[in-house]
């Protein structure tokens, strides 16, 4: 277990959290930087989510729809509920000078202070990394912003959508024909949120080491930009603009969606020449003895021709009739589920992917990370605002009048 306290890990027994032992100070809001908390909440972190009294976080005002409990009619909003359990809540005034010495009293007993302000937006207020450092040395302090600490334009504000656009993912995402699509879910967000976490827990493992905490720096456009992937690749090789594909995949073919005779769709995944003769096998059409089609390179050259054939071929069957035959064949392919039939798939169950709490209305999306030893946990649900204030305060020593004289300010 790694801590404010200790310099090594130490052996964790069978029944512990990867991260038990570890605390959070989670001043971020929104989706990138909670995404982020939640993960290590969910590995054992101890997550204190400090707020705005009486708002608290913006996403819980964004519903419907909420999850309603019966018997007090509290109401929480979906948005929030995705990326906020397993956490304390507590709110405090950060613009007051005394709520920035409640912050730093608690990051000076903090392993890892999370926020997600502009850059520079925290050093008025005395709680930048620098200030901080000084208070604990020992801090990993890690921040989540849309461009960065540093460059030309580290000062703008960073939205998801904006950053779809700007780092060429939209330019490939939507269909060859049609203006450019954003991805369904704010995955840019999410991406860089899953950054932060790996920055983090890679910060955790160097201080066991140095004795020294310091500064983590994601951005989402950088994050952005890595989800490119093989296309940045492709750019980079071929001083070419990757073009829009719609479903097709840039280096593979038959690699794509195709309509079928009840006008439903399938995903048909070929991904090497010894698929595709099988692909050709199950439609009857000897594709792949033809030197145009023979290797993927010549598909690819060749790739408007090859679906000018596939496009007929699998319109005179069902899907399920493909879906089967190609199966049988062993080439990778499925069909497209709507939200709601892929949340009901006996696997998405069997894996424990739709979680509950007891005691709350609320249902999750479980998290995919499954250890053996050291398995996650849901132990609460989304906190209500505030929830945790007294709590939390009573175990920085204050008395029962100075939290009410702090109440009576407004200032938590």
């Amino acid at each position: 277990m790694l801590n404010s306290q200790s310099t090594e890990p130490e052996s964790t027994g069978q029944n512990s959290q990867a991260l038990s032992g570890i605390k959070v100070l989670d001043l971020s809001r929104v989706l990138a930087g909670p995404s982020s908390t939640q993960i290590l909440a969910d590995l054992g972190a101890e997550v204190i989510k400090v707020e705005r009294p009486v708002v608290g976080d913006e996403t819980r005002h964004w519903n419907p729809p909420s999850f309603i409990d019966d018997n007090t009619g509290e109401q929480t909003a979906a948005y929030f509920a995705t990326v906020n359990r397993n956490k304390k809540s507590i709110t405090v005034d950060i613009t007051t000078p005394e709520g920035q010495q409640l912050i730093k009293k608690l990051a000076a007993d903090s392993d890892v202070l999370v926020e997600n302000f502009k850059v520079g937006g925290l050093k008025k207020y005395g709680l930048d990394y620098e200030s901080l450092k000084s208070v604990n040395k020992r801090l990993i302090y890690a921040s989540l912003t849309g461009f960065g600490q540093t460059g030309p334009e580290a000062h703008k504000p960073g939205y998801d959508y904006i950053i779809q656009g700007l780092s060429g993912l939209m330019s490939i995402t939507g269909p060859s024909d049609g203006e450019p699509h954003k991805v369904g879910v704010a995955v840019v967000d999410l991406f860089a949120g899953l950054q932060l976490t790996v920055g983090i827990q890679a910060a955790l493992l160097a201080r066991a080491n140095t004795g020294e905490g310091q500064h983590v720096d994601v951005a989402l456009l950088d994050s952005a930009i890595a989800m490119l992937a093989n296309i940045g690749m492709n750019q980079l090789a071929s001083g070419k603009t990757p073009p829009r594909l719609g479903n097709a995949h840039p280096n593979i073919t038959p690699y794509q969606v195709y309509a079928t005779a009840d006008d439903s769709h399938f995903i048909l995944a070929c991904g090497n020449d010894v698929q595709f003769a099988k692909v050709c096998a199950v439609i009857g059409v000897p594709l792949h003895e033809d030197s145009r089609y023979s290797t993927n390179p010549a598909r690819v050259e060749n790739r408007d021709s090859l679906q000018q054939v596939l496009t007929g071929v699998f319109k005179t069957k069902t899907r399920e009739q493909w879906l089967q035959l190609l199966q049988q064949a062993g080439v990778p392919c499925g069909p497209i589920h709507n939200v709601t039939e892929a949340l009901a798939m006996p696997q998405v169950q069997a894996r424990d992917m739709i979680v509950s709490f007891e005691g709350s209305p609320v249902r999750a999306l479980g998290s995919p990370i499954k250890l053996s030893g050291t398995p996650v946990s849901y132990h609460s649900a989304p906190p209500a605002l505030g929830a945790d204030t007294e709590a939390v305060l009573q175990s920085m020593g204050l008395s029962g009048e100075q939290i009410q004289q702090l109440r009576d300010k407004q200032i938590v």
